[in-house]
């Protein structure tokens, strides 16, 4: 598949410390651009993942992921994933203070542990359990 070739060649050329891959949110429309035939399912965004992921070798992998907003986190395990746990959360406060102080940081000077409601894998699929959920006509929907 082409797609994965060219997504793995950029990757490889920047070696970011964070790849979002993101299928898209449909949002209707009188007359849509992209209908929802060429809307990729939340699975689909998953396996395009791991496809790339496994060309990539072992440098990255599936860190987190937000179903509603059909994407995945790919992160440098290296970096980021310390005694089994991902840490891809920004601790802004931290972000901030850095950013104020004029001098060279790096994504891994503010960051935190990821919730386990946001691991790629967990049952909440990237949905904070405290947050309600609201379907259509309004009403509060499960995880």
């Amino acid at each position: 598949m082409d797609e994965i070739k060219n997504y793995v060649t950029l990757i490889e050329r920047g070696r970011p410390d964070f790849v979002e891959i993101k299928g898209v949110t449909y949002c209707g429309g009188k007359r849509p651009i992209i209908g929802m035939k060429n809307v990729p399912w939340h699975q689909e965004v998953i396996e395009f993942s791991q496809a790339v992921c496994s060309s990539l070798g072992e440098t990255y992998e599936l860190a987190s992921e937000h179903e509603h907003s059909c994407c995945i986190l790919l992160a440098n395990k290296s970096k980021f994933k310390r005694n089994d746990q991902w840490y891809t959360w920004i601790d802004f406060d931290k972000f901030l203070e850095l950013q104020a102080s004029g001098e060279p940081f790096t994504a891994e000077d503010y960051i935190e542990k990821t919730p386990d409601w946001a691991v790629f894998g967990a049952k909440e699929r990237g949905f904070d359990p405290v947050e309600t959920r609201v379907g259509a006509q309004n009403r509060p929907q499960g995880c």
